[in-house]
């Protein structure tokens, strides 16, 4: 699964224009403008609430805008039949209802309908995509079982499978490293940069900013429906930055292996926390305040 994607793409794989949207007449993106290309892994961040949903399913084609555009590959999405959509832009949910009889298998079969002849049968080709997107996200040996027996961790693979299988060159992830372990996260992750050097356009909601510096290439926080930065990891990782985005004291240090910048709570209220440094008041204890990773850069 890791071969140069066959529908390149010239100009932006993604392109979102001041976009407004929400639920029941109440909005909760306002005036979010996006453009992605193929080659770019591209990580939401934010607060519960601040969109990063929305805007998936906006650009799945679950949700109709309220206003602005989108364009997939340079067509107006909403001018693309279902099948067109799909063969542009895969999902991977935050939760999905599965039909809990269908085997493993058969759920990540779902991925290769945009290609169904209409006679309604797959092909040898097919099977082939299924097979290889199982051992992709190492769940092969899952294929016979059936979805409703699956942990959570489990089913995440299955679904991302079935993502693959469809062989879109836009991936839409939300929340992808729910219910999975350290190990299985990082095999999935490591598989999504595969994709993205191979071509792919990478779009992925997440809760865990410091997995987004490891992965992403490009960081856009959202925050009350309205894009509060966009921009490469080195430049928008910042405490300032993110300690508004999340609301709380934030403090960056560079990672011990990569240099990366990565994030720490700058201020809690366990069990230890007595008489520990307070972050937020900027102690001399605290160390020098410059130095590699301390506004972000790597």
């Amino acid at each position: 699964m890791d071969r140069p994607l066959s529908r390149a793409v010239e100009g932006p794989m993604l392109d979102v224009r001041d976009l407004t949207a929400g639920y029941a007449g109440r909005p909760v993106l306002r005036g979010v403008s996006l453009a992605a290309r193929g080659g770019e892994s591209v990580a939401l961040l934010g607060p519960n609430g601040s969109g990063k949903t929305t805007l998936l399913r906006c650009i799945s084609g679950v949700l109709r805008p309220q206003g602005g555009g989108i364009r997939l590959a340079d067509r107006p999405l909403d001018g693309l039949r279902p099948r067109e959509r799909a063969r542009l832009a895969a999902v991977v949910p935050q939760r999905a209802e599965c039909p809990s009889g269908l085997s493993v298998r058969q759920m990540v079969l779902l991925g290769r309908y945009p290609y169904l002849s209409w006679l309604g049968g797959y092909g040898r080709r097919d099977y082939a995509a299924v097979g290889q997107a199982l051992a992709a996200t190492g769940a092969a040996a899952l294929a016979a079982r059936r979805v409703g027996e699956l942990s959570g961790g489990e089913l995440q693979r299955v679904l991302l499978a079935r993502a693959l299988a469809q062989e879109s060159p836009l991936l839409l992830l939300d929340e992808l490293a729910a219910g999975l372990d350290l190990a299985r996260m990082v095999e999935l992750f490591d598989l999504l940069e595969r994709r993205r050097a191979a071509g792919a356009c990478v779009l992925m909601a997440m809760h865990d900013c410091n997995l987004a510096a490891l992965y992403a290439t490009r960081l856009m926080g959202l925050k009350n429906g309205r894009v509060l930065f966009d921009g490469p990891v080195s430049e928008v990782f910042t405490e300032e930055k993110l300690s508004v985005l999340y609301d709380i004291p934030i403090r960056v240090f560079p990672h011990p292996r990569w240099g990366l910048p990565q994030a720490l709570l700058g201020r809690a209220s366990g069990p230890w926390s007595n008489g520990a440094v307070n972050f937020a008041a900027g102690s001399a204890a605290d160390g020098p305040e410059s130095g590699p990773g301390s506004d972000g850069s790597h």
